[in-house]
């Protein structure tokens, strides 16, 4: 019994993610992120861009992503943390798939669109410096509410490479910097997703062992 007491230093778990705040967060995240992956989409296709392609799934993940969270609202951490560890997931598989986008794109040798790539970067880039800022108080929740945040984020620095990537091509005439800017979004997705899958996983044992105490 005293070995189990030991175990058992359990201390509370912030329910920050509880707040209204945080959902109605959520909501303008979601439809900002829905509206800019429609909008990249179709300006993908147009200017021929892997880096517009990229960033467009990306919004759809996030997408997905605030649409989750705002699911697990107000459940235990372990399920909360059990999202997040799915969200770390696609998060990490996300950034090999445009890996191997970036791949197919070199090997077709098509030059992109400059002046549609900047434009739809810079658009993007101020969609998603609005949902980092309006998701930054939270930054320092749970694995789910750091998910949230991470990927806003992400986003915010592929749109700032995205348009670095415009004028390159635009200067160049080189697929390159696309190609560059693909990447980048690709080491972002892969880091991004290692630290979710790390800090949920944790939060779940955590969860467990809070729930032993409980029983103990």
């Amino acid at each position: 019994m005293v070995r189990m007491t030991m175990a058992c230093n359990c201390s509370p778990v912030q329910q920050k993610t509880l707040s209204p705040k945080f959902k109605k967060a959520l909501w303008i995240a979601l439809i900002i992120n829905l509206a800019m992956f429609l909008i990249e989409v179709f300006g993908g296709m147009y200017a021929n861009s892997s880096a517009l392609w990229a960033d467009a799934l990306d919004f759809a993940g996030d997408s997905m992503n605030y649409a989750i969270s705002l699911a697990v609202i107000g459940m235990s951490l372990y399920w909360r943390a059990t999202v997040a560890l799915l969200k770390g997931w696609t998060m990490l598989l996300f950034g090999i798939f445009v890996l191997v986008k970036a791949g197919y794109a070199y090997s077709q040798g098509i030059v992109p669109e400059a002046i549609t790539m900047g434009t739809i970067g810079v658009a993007a880039l101020v969609a998603n410096v609005v949902v980092a800022l309006i998701l930054y108080a939270f930054r320092e929740g749970d694995s789910n509410m750091q998910s949230v945040w991470l990927c806003s984020r992400n986003d915010a620095i592929g749109n700032i490479a995205v348009i670095f990537a415009a004028f390159g091509v635009f200067g160049t005439g080189s697929m390159y910097p696309d190609l560059i800017v693909a990447l980048i979004m690709a080491g972002l997705g892969i880091s991004s997703g290692y630290t979710v899958i790390t800090n949920a996983s944790a939060e779940r044992r955590q969860s467990k062992l809070l729930n032993s105490c409980e029983k103990a």
